[in-house]
């Protein structure tokens, strides 16, 4: 991967977490971690994987107002981006916290089953 795509994954991850934070009018963007943002060779496409603390039900509702708000993510986005080009952007749901979150509650109750067995 060349250094020009990594530095533009860099920035887009910074900005789109400005712009969440800043400019978002949805309460609820406003609580989303930008994990990691992953460009096509060609710069056409970023994907930005994201994180909430919530239950199902508000990463449902947040998938649905990142949904609703891509286009207004899209365009301040290529206000900030010093590219020829603004790439399309797709959100996805990073579920590896909730997955080491999981993995750390299994180990919690081992250790605790180990303590009351001794």
């Amino acid at each position: 991967m060349s250094f020009r795509i990594e530095r533009i994954e860099r920035i887009i991850e910074k900005e789109v977490s400005s712009i969440l934070l800043q400019e978002s009018k949805n309460h609820l963007l406003k609580f989303i971690s930008i994990t990691k943002c992953s460009l096509t060779s060609d710069g056409s496409l970023a994907t930005i994987w994201y994180t909430i603390l919530g239950d199902q039900s508000e990463i449902e509702a947040t998938k649905k107002a990142l949904l609703d708000a891509k286009g207004f993510i899209r365009s301040m986005l290529a206000k900030r981006l010093d590219t020829k080009k603004t790439p399309d952007l797709r959100f996805k749901y990073d579920e590896s916290l909730a997955n080491g979150k999981h993995i750390e509650d299994i180990l919690r109750e081992i250790k605790a089953k180990e303590q009351n067995n001794n």
